[in-house]
């Protein structure tokens, strides 16, 4: 996990208990921060019968104190995984849990209270922060939310904007007076603010300058490294998400394809999708130099409904792979949906295979 040593918990660690009295259950131990269990997603279309199927049996869980990394190329359904983490879509079937409370049939103050102990990091920081708001009131809505205090809300918020090393005159300033670094320890500190045990880290970075992301990304690490809280690191950039996660899962086409520990999925790969996923990553440097599958056809989303997604874009693929689901089995220390990964290794032959 994340090694860039960070400052602890913002104020007291007895203050998380005080927090959720109001009406929120405190999990029992050894309950994992975020638990989602079959789930899928389906956006349906405003005109006529049919829609998007965006996520398909997706099960995964996230303990206190640990990282998840999640990758897939564009269209695979990481936006759609966050806001199902956020309670912001609602899966059609399956279930999601965070720190042990299903957000399914909450409402009002009862899921407004649920939904401050998972928090998101957007992708666009400046875009993320109401433009009618102060600074100051973005940090301290969620505390209005949970109906904490003025006075302990103003304390909180100079906390965490301590931590995010800002000084406080930036309270009064408006999203547009930000820069992009600036703006994005804003959202950390508002994500912060409540003390989630859940974080979601939606491609924090990608819309930052290069100059800026070394700086946001040990912002990052600092509130990863917090033993209390679980996070979920989503990104493109496969040698960011190999350095902060503890796990890694590998999304195609709203399944999830591959998952285990982040060493094991990135040095010995199982799955065709993450061999070329890796294989299209130059920034992992000394990362997975074994054989590569290139994958070269489009993404075609209808080849979902049935069989292996991967079917259409597969070298190994068999009448199997198109005619019969395939679930997640172990391999070592991780776990793929493939039938061929036991026969993957010979049928490569120390070349690299492309179609």
């Amino acid at each position: 996990g994340p090694t860039v040593p960070g400052t602890g918990p913002v104020g007291p660690a007895g203050a998380l208990t005080k927090d959720r009295a109001a009406g929120a259950a405190t999990p029992a131990a050894g309950t994992p921060v975020l638990a989602i269990d079959d789930a899928h997603v389906v956006y349906r279309s405003r005109f006529g019968r049919g829609g998007h199927h965006a996520l398909r049996g997706v099960s995964l869980t996230v303990a206190a104190g640990e990282t998840l990394g999640v990758v897939g190329e564009s269209g695979c359904g990481k936006s759609t995984l966050a806001k199902l983490m956020l309670g912001l879509v609602d899966p059609a079937s399956g279930s999601v849990e965070v720190a042990g409370q299903r957000y399914a049939g909450l409402r009002g103050r009862k899921l407004r209270q649920l939904r401050t102990r998972a928090q998101m990091v957007f992708q666009d920081p400046i875009g993320s922060l109401s433009p009618r708001r102060t600074v100051g009131d973005s940090i301290a809505e969620p505390l209005r939310a949970l109906g904490v205090p003025a006075a302990e809300r103003a304390q909180r918020v100079g906390a965490v904007l301590d931590r995010m090393e800002l000084d406080r005159s930036i309270l009064q300033r408006q999203p547009h007076e930000l820069s992009g670094g600036q703006a994005q320890r804003i959202g950390i500190a508002r994500a912060l603010v409540g003390r989630p045990e859940l974080i979601v880290f939606d491609e924090p970075t990608s819309a930052l300058d290069v100059t800026v992301q070394a700086q946001i990304l040990k912002v990052i690490a600092d509130v990863a490294a917090d033993s209390s809280r679980g996070s979920v690191f989503i990104s493109h950039d496969l040698a960011t998400v190999r350095g902060f996660s503890d796990r890694v899962v590998v999304l195609y086409l709203g399944r999830v394809v591959e998952e285990g520990p982040v060493d094991e999925v990135f040095d010995n790969p199982k799955h065709p999708y993450t061999r070329a996923l890796l294989a299209s990553a130059p920034s992992l440097g000394t990362g997975f130099g074994g054989p590569r599958v290139e994958l070269t056809r489009d993404l075609e989303e209808a080849d979902a409904a049935t069989g292996c997604p991967l079917a259409a874009r597969c070298p190994f693929v068999t009448d199997r792979c198109r005619s019969d689901d395939q679930e997640l089995q172990p391999y070592g220390a991780s776990r793929a949906a493939c039938w061929r990964v036991p026969e993957i290794p010979a049928l490569l032959k120390g070349s690299d295979i492309r179609v």
